[in-house]
């Protein structure tokens, strides 16, 4: 019984306090009277994109407007030549309200073609007839995203002055260039016809809209660079691509996603299941084509070196033999490069990585699963030596879901290697400048991050770490976040993985629709551009269900 009367006095108390605090008007002015309406969504209701949001509009001066118009684009996804001239005659609009407003009657499904009528009640009560429709919007995008000259030269952007570099002494009097452009944008004159660029030369980009345009300059000349580094503020995103437009299984568990780039133009995207690889734009993200496997099997991982040669490998079981293939064309059949019969004890397949060129000098290694080895080939002159077994000095890692990756840091295996993966919720990076003993680096001390995804390239005299930890459940908040490191000195790495001294951007990952189960598996890639002016990000993940791609420049500006 006392507990029971100490209950009601506590509560008699609240209520006190709280009809107090209400006494105060100052302090109650609720905040809905000034946004109200804060968004509106509109979702496709059929065909391959039922259920997948069209548009989310933010609104502003909700409190004023009596006809709320959602911009829906005119093309779905925005790179393809899928209209929504029929579709939006049948979406379903969800609301976001501040707290204590409602729309009345309910919103559904509505043909965003018409004014649909409501009535829009306020926090204080206050009614007003709104409606709601749609319309097609065309894109104001005008960017000019690549331009390669005769074939093989390719043009240095410089987004800011809106100038292309080409950096050459040859003779330019008759130049056809090759452009990618924002979606739908055209682009003028035509690049495919001969034009001066000796002494600069002037292109227009118009936007699909036909009103917001660009105009780039051909300039023949070197753009002047950072003394070290890539120039801060120059971080771009490139793209973000939702996984389950491009095939990812109904089950994301069954793939174990890994990216490389081949070539000049393209980035690779590999599930891991066998079916073909994908390749993609690296300047925009739009799909291209399926790589050409002949005799490879695409079940375990790919990578890439400095120059776009790519890495394709299947997943091998102890007992198989490991085959690795080379390709520098996604069109063109890999030849075998490297053959291993794992006698391992264990699975080995699903990461690999590489530093360097492998037709000069470089460094491979594939990490096995449920172990603390790694196997490594050191290229001289372009011949692969003899595979060596390195035993790290760390704790063991498990299988796919917290395999680890291990990194070379230099193209020659003198410098080591660095590795990070998922330890019974401990995220701990690794430096092992012998490939033996390991020195602890960045760490992350939080549940429910797998930090398996990691390269190291070096780029205009220093050198870059990405790191990419994977929320496991998207669903739950845990988002994930791309860090990149100065590992000019890979030693200096350390501290937390968002507070160290190394850390030189954050980038958060855009979550899609699915999360995955058991297996879930992240990628990152460091790609350079081979002017030497641009280092490219990639990112993959199966939880995520997101695939995406950003850029640095070393352009002093």
């Amino acid at each position: 019984m006392k507990t029971k009367k100490y209950l009601y006095a506590c509560a008699s108390l609240a209520a006190v306090l709280f009809m107090g605090s209400c006494a105060d008007e100052e302090n109650v002015a609720p905040t809905a009277e000034r946004t109200g309406i804060t968004s509106l969504t509109a979702y496709f209701t059929s065909g391959e994109y039922r259920d997948k949001a069209a548009k989310e509009w933010t609104v502003d001066g909700s409190n004023d407007m009596t006809d709320y118009v959602i911009p829906i684009p005119y093309y779905f996804p925005e790179e393809s030549d899928n209209t929504n001239e029929e579709a939006i005659k049948a979406m379903k609009v969800v609301a976001k309200l501040e707290n204590n407003c409602t729309i009345d009657p309910g919103l559904g499904i509505l043909d965003l073609t018409k004014k649909n009528k409501f009535t829009y009640t306020d926090a204080q009560g206050k009614q007003r007839a709104i409606t709601i429709s749609g319309e097609l919007t065309r894109s104001s995008k005008c960017q000019l995203k690549s331009f390669i000259a005769n074939g093989d030269m390719t043009g240095v952007i410089d987004e800011e002055n809106k100038t292309i570099s080409l950096v050459t002494a040859e003779d330019l009097s008759s130049c056809t260039a090759e452009v990618v452009l924002d979606a739908h944008a055209t682009i003028s004159p035509d690049p495919a016809e001969a034009h001066d660029f000796n002494d600069g030369f002037e292109f227009t980009v118009t936007a699909d809209n036909k009103t917001d345009k660009a105009v780039y300059k051909v300039l023949k000349q070197v753009p002047p660079k950072t003394d070290a580094g890539y120039a801060p503020g120059s971080e771009t995103e490139l793209f973000v691509n939702d996984l389950s437009m491009f095939g990812l299984p109904a089950d994301p568990a069954t793939t174990h996603p890994t990216l490389a780039t081949v070539g000049k133009k393209y980035v690779v995207l590999n599930y891991g299941n066998g079916t073909a690889p994908q390749y993609f734009l690296k300047s925009t993200g739009t799909k291209v084509g399926e790589v050409n496997l002949g005799s490879a099997k695409a079940t375990g991982a790919v990578t890439s070196d400095d120059m776009g040669n790519m890495l394709i490998c299947n997943y091998a079981a102890s007992g198989q033999t490991l085959e690795i293939y080379r390709t520098n064309d996604p069109t063109v059949a890999p030849t075998k490069f490297i053959s291993y019969p794992n006698k391992l004890g264990v699975d080995i397949g699903a990461r690999l990585k590489v530093y360097g060129d492998i037709d000069g000098n470089a460094v491979i290694t594939a990490t096995p699963c449920n172990c603390n080895n790694v196997i490594r080939w050191i290229v001289k002159n372009g011949v692969v030596g003899q595979p060596e077994n390195k035993l790290l000095g760390t704790n063991a890692w498990g299988g796919l879901d917290g395999i680890a990756t291990v990194a070379p840091v230099d193209e020659t295996g003198d410098k080591g290697a660095v590795c990070d993966f998922y330890d019974g919720g401990n995220c701990q990076m690794f430096y092992m400048p012998d490939w033996a003993s390991a020195t602890p680096l960045v760490s992350n001390p939080h549940w429910g991050y797998n930090p398996g995804a990691l390269d190291v390239c070096a780029f205009n005299n220093s050198r870059y770490m990405a790191l990419f930890e994977m929320g496991y459940w998207p669903s739950w908040g845990l988002n994930g976040s791309i860090f990149i490191y100065d590992a000019t000195n890979p030693a200096s790495v350390t501290g937390s993985n968002s507070g160290s001294s190394a850390l030189k951007y954050t980038w958060g990952v855009k979550d899609g629709p699915a999360a995955a189960g058991d297996n879930r598996f992240a990628d990152v890639l460091l790609s350079l551009s081979q002017d030497g002016y641009f280092m490219y990000v990639f990112y993959v993940s199966n939880t995520h269900n997101t695939f995406g791609g950003l850029q640095v420049d070393c352009i002093k500006k």
